[in-house]
């Protein structure tokens, strides 16, 4: 059995396949590529952002809370582990750092997919620091690849700076 178009005088489809279609056409006007991927710059950035900046009490000035979380909270679940972090006051001032730093330029979309890489990074660290947190983490991972796959979009720093030099 075929399936023929109906199509009315105008030349657009009517029935089922004309609703399809025009519904097809309303997603696709609502999830421009440059938008979504704007959206999921701010999304992997704001969780981040919250984390570092509760882990300092001033410019440079690591809070004590986040260098005891290191020190005798954090842990790395490895095979045969778990194990301590190493020179806990330098992981949280690195975490801390790339906490601030990565999110700002993802949302500014430069180095985008350098900044989500990073943050890939940390998210796999958080994973095995904190195993149960797995479908979060797995969110941010998801995340974080698809910015890494298709780049930051034209609302961002990176396309500015691309077309300004070609």
């Amino acid at each position: 059995m075929t399936f023929e178009r109906q199509r009315s005088d105008n030349g657009r489809q009517t029935g089922i396949g004309g609703l399809i279609e025009r519904g097809n056409g309303v997603i696709r006007a609502i999830a421009q590529p440059s938008l979504t991927q704007l959206i999921l710059r701010f999304a992997l950035a704001v969780p981040f952002w919250r984390s570092g900046a509760n882990k300092w009490d001033g410019f440079l000035q690591l809070s004590d809370v986040a260098i005891l979380l290191f020190s005798s909270e954090f842990q790395l679940h490895l095979p045969g582990g778990p194990y301590a972090f190493p020179a806990p006051a330098v992981v949280a001032f690195a975490a801390g750092s790339a906490e601030i730093l990565l999110p700002i330029l993802l949302v500014l979309g430069l180095a985008t997919r350098f900044a989500a890489l990073g943050l890939l990074v940390m998210t796999l660290v958080v994973q095995l620091t904190v195993p149960g947190g797995w479908p979060l983490h797995l969110t941010w991972a998801a995340m974080a690849l698809a910015i890494m796959a298709w780049g930051p979009g034209r609302l961002s720093l990176d396309h500015l700076i691309k077309t300004q030099w070609q």
